[in-house]
């Protein structure tokens, strides 16, 4: 995703679903998890029919199966509550993370440009000094007299 959005490595996580407009990755598995449990489940010829069905019993207590908390999953509600939960810097500018964000049809230029605002992650002296790629920041201070 960070290709996607063209954002900086010290991005914080929660913003790069929100950019690239696609579901954060453990959202979109339970998804996938519920949709192969429920076609397992409709077909009886599918292998997977009776692990399903007619589970095991459980040997190990910290095993947790797919199946032992199957539950419908709306994931832009959830991917919207998540967003609002989420401490990550300028999150007030974005208010439903599942639509497209302002700018999405830009030149990739200045997305690139766009993006690193709203995630409040630039190049600047501050931040190459804090990554490494500086040895020291020149402050320029302004003289009193």
């Amino acid at each position: 995703m960070r290709l996607l959005t063209a954002t900086l490595s010290p991005t914080p996580v929660p913003w790069l679903p929100v950019l690239a407009n696609i579901e954060p990755p453990a959202l979109r598995r339970k998804a996938a998890v519920h949709k192969l449990i429920t076609k397992a489940v409709e077909h009886e010829e599918c292998a997977l029919h009776d692990d399903f069905v007619f589970p095991s019993q459980q040997k190990l207590m910290s095993r947790k199966p797919l199946w032992s908390n199957i539950q419908p999953l709306n994931t832009t509600a959830r991917w919207r509550d998540d967003w609002k939960l989420a401490v990550v810097v300028n999150n007030f500018f974005v208010e439903d993370p599942a639509i497209r964000q302002p700018g999405f049809d830009l030149p990739r230029r200045q997305w690139c440009l766009l993006n690193r605002f709203r995630t409040a992650q630039g190049h600047c002296g501050a931040y190459h000094k804090r990554w490494g790629l500086a040895s020291n920041v020149i402050v320029l201070k302004s003289r009193r007299e």
